[in-house]
């Protein structure tokens, strides 16, 4: 009779010797379409900013890149759909700076932002932009506080825990006032029921309002960043406007499910930075009132990281949740 100990170490030097092939059989990554998991609905920022990356990253991956819509929650339930994805490269959540805002301000959330997920990198940055309708009384910030004290206001965002609710929190913070929180499932379905006179303003990201206001048919008050919008250079900054120690810059950005290997992170990455620096795709963002970025995954590891501790302050001192 053969040593078993033998047979058995000649088993594993077989399977051993095996496992490059197998790799070389399932092909180089990506070896069929990559779906875009945007957790809001069409028509909003963050669907519009993932469709005007999407051809260059096609380019890039030499794969279909297939973009879906999961709204809701604030983000929360496509971001889950992408936590409890396979980790394999071919289910990556595109989002916005909401995802380091919703664990400071819902008492549970189906996912762990910084344990169930990779970071890939970041696509742009942009302000948050206060807009009503042109026959809205108030033509300034100063003259909406004023508006304020006199009679109950609503603002509409693109949902809770998105940088525009956060947006409209710290504005009633820093004023002392208490204009009402209507959330939405998304930008696109916030700036149609403004311009329909269902919510007299509305906080949101520049991209879902940009056309609106070019048009005249929104009117444009503030811009939440500390320096005005290159997009909108005649519309002033919170502080510009009066209001002291306001700023929520927010941004879109790439991720994988926690345990993607590091190589397809890298594949993903360096797609993502070709995409942004193209003069093509940066014009485009520009004209959305966004700045392209790019950069390591570190760069948002460590954006995620301090965010997290930024905004659950902030929920803190404003009392902010949401169920």
């Amino acid at each position: 009779m053969k040593n078993p100990i033998r047979r058995l170490l000649c088993l594993a030097a077989t399977a051993a010797a095996m496992l490059p092939l197998q790799t070389l059989a399932q092909g180089p990554y990506p070896d069929k379409p990559v779906r875009f998991v945007v957790p809001f609905p069409p028509g909003g920022g963050t669907d519009v900013i993932a469709r005007i990356v999407q051809g260059k990253l096609q380019a890039q991956l030499g794969q279909t890149v297939v973009i879906e819509n999961r709204g809701g929650g604030g983000g929360s339930l496509g971001t889950d759909v992408v936590a409890k994805a396979a980790a394999d490269g071919y289910t990556v959540l595109f989002t916005l700076s909401s995802h380091t805002i919703n664990p400071a301000i819902f008492a549970k959330l189906p996912f762990d932002t910084e344990r169930d997920f990779e970071s890939v990198g970041i696509v742009a940055s942009l302000p948050q932009i206060l807009v009503v309708l042109p026959s809205f009384e108030a033509n300034t910030v100063k003259e909406l506080i004023a508006l304020a004290k006199k009679k109950p206001l609503q603002f509409a965002s693109v949902g809770n825990g998105s940088p525009s609710h956060l947006a409209g929190e710290l504005f009633n913070l820093r004023t002392g006032l208490s204009i009402t929180h209507i959330p939405y499932r998304g930008g696109g379905p916030a700036v149609i029921d403004v311009m329909g006179g269902q919510v007299p303003m509305l906080w949101v990201s520049i991209p879902a309002a940009a056309q609106f206001v070019k048009t005249g048919k929104l009117k444009a008050l503030a811009v939440s960043t500390v320096k005005r919008s290159a997009a909108f250079p005649d519309v002033p900054t919170m502080q510009e406007a009066g209001v002291a120690d306001f700023e929520v810059d927010s941004w879109y950005a790439m991720f994988v499910p926690a345990k993607t290997p590091k190589p397809i992170i890298e594949r993903l990455n360096k797609a993502l930075n070709a995409a942004v620096n193209d003069p093509e795709v940066k014009e485009k963002l520009l004209a959305q009132g966004s700045e392209a970025v790019g950069g390591d995954p570190d760069l948002l590891t460590r954006t995620v990281k301090t965010e997290l501790v930024k905004w659950a302050k902030l929920a803190k001192d404003a009392n902010l949740k949401a169920e």
